[in-house]
């Protein structure tokens, strides 16, 4: 009895630190928008990772030397996750943000937690439950509310351009990201998150180096200065280290549903900080969205065939 409680505490505390994670993300993305016109995409990404390194590698230095060995017996799956979740992921997100539209954005980003599902049943052989599916689908529900204002006929003009071809591609990224999670090798969380941190700087650094040799430069101003470090610190060092151990506590499928309150905390956001208003169909997808993660938190769990 006394094993039975302490897992479901410990889900709940993964589940209410997720959604303290996708506040800092729906922040991240629209600062990114925000400061598109004074931040070139790849050099805020090189940005944000080495402010994130250059904050954690002092604390993790002791604790990489440890995990060493671990790291390096699996080095293909740390090169994979630092690569993918930390380099092209924020390369193309980013990317995205500087074209496409927040309707677009945000419709897409609700696809992953459906992507993760598939995905784990066909790689990992992961089985779900209809309760889950059916949290799935009021929470896509919910995004949709949001996104389209509650209009059918928005919905329906839909209309996919290229740019968004780049947040199509932060999604999968993302999914196969969250997937090789359960592939990690047995180290402190601050070691992987650190490696990967480094991995994701090596990648960007000749991303960012293009930019400037087209002539794509910072416009440096306080509110910059705020925007690197606000994407260095939370939603990126701060996030990481609690996404990647609350995926291994609650499942990679249920983790990225929770993705689906980002376009909520995103509107809620975007009406204290911008003054915009919120409306009634704001509400409307709220309840779906969170009915949509409690179906889903109650779905039994998952088992392999």
């Amino acid at each position: 009895m006394s094993s039975a409680w302490s897992s479901e505490r410990r889900q709940f505390q993964a589940f209410a630190l997720l959604g303290l994670v996708m506040v800092l993300w729906a922040g991240n993305s629209i600062v990114a928008r925000a400061f598109r016109l004074d931040i070139p995409p790849f050099t805020l990404a090189l940005g944000r990772w080495v402010i994130a390194s250059a904050i954690i590698l002092p604390f993790a230095w002791g604790q990489l030397r440890q995990d060493r060995a671990a790291l390096l017996r699996s080095w293909h799956v740390v090169l994979l996750l630092g690569l993918l979740g930390i380099g092209a992921f924020n390369a193309l997100l980013y990317t995205g943000l500087q074209y496409s539209t927040a309707t677009n954005a945000l419709l897409l980003q609700a696809l992953t937690p459906a992507l993760v599902t598939v995905l784990d049943r066909v790689l990992f052989g992961t089985r779900t439950t209809p309760l889950r599916v059916l949290g799935i689908v009021a929470s896509i529900a919910g995004v949709a509310t949001i996104v389209f204002a509650g209009d059918l006929a928005a919905a329906m003009r839909l209309a996919l351009r290229r740019a968004d071809l780049f947040l199509l591609g932060s999604a999968m990224v993302w999914t196969f990201y969250t997937l090789l999670l359960r592939l990690k090798p047995p180290v402190a969380g601050t070691s992987l998150v650190a490696v990967t941190f480094v991995i994701g700087i090596l990648a960007m650094a000749p991303l960012a180096m293009w930019e400037w040799a087209r002539g794509l430069t910072v416009n440096w101003s306080g509110g910059v200065v705020g925007a690197f470090l606000y994407v260095g610190i939370l939603p990126s060092l701060v996030s990481y280290l609690i996404y990647n151990w609350a995926a291994g506590v609650v499942g990679p499928a249920r983790a990225t549903q929770t993705l689906t309150l980002m376009p909520l905390f995103g509107a809620i956001l975007s009406a204290a900080l911008l003054g915009e208003a919120l409306h009634p169909y704001h509400f409307a997808g709220m309840a779906l969205i969170v009915a949509g993660i409690g179906l889903s938190a109650l779905g039994a769990r998952p088992s392999a065939s």
